[in-house]
């Protein structure tokens, strides 16, 4: 299964775009940052994140402010020039629920 589930601030926020097929699109960067238990130790745990959002989520998503944390909900993918990982988001909720 690939799905992440990931509590983020938004660090920048493209311009909203649109497809060929007029299909909202905007890429942006979002930053984690939390503590968590490895190997029985705390870790400090940092990762900045690129991220992508289509549709009517795309222009919730551009409509935030950045350093505004969410709840992000998504899955994993590698676009056609297979760089890198991207995040496509699905689902922008605040972190405050």
């Amino acid at each position: 299964m690939n799905h992440l589930v990931l509590t983020a601030c938004i660090a920048e926020l493209g311009s909203l775009r649109y497809t060929p097929a007029g299909l909202p699109a905007l890429e942006l960067k979002l930053e984690h940052e939390s503590e968590l238990q490895e190997a029985g130790q705390a870790r400090q745990v940092k990762a900045v994140i690129k991220a992508v959002a289509f549709g009517a989520v795309a222009e919730s998503v551009g409509k935030q402010a950045p350093g505004t944390s969410f709840r992000f909900t998504g899955f994993l993918a590698t676009p056609r020039n297979g760089k890198y990982v991207v995040f496509h988001i699905q689902e922008i909720k605040s972190s405050q629920s």
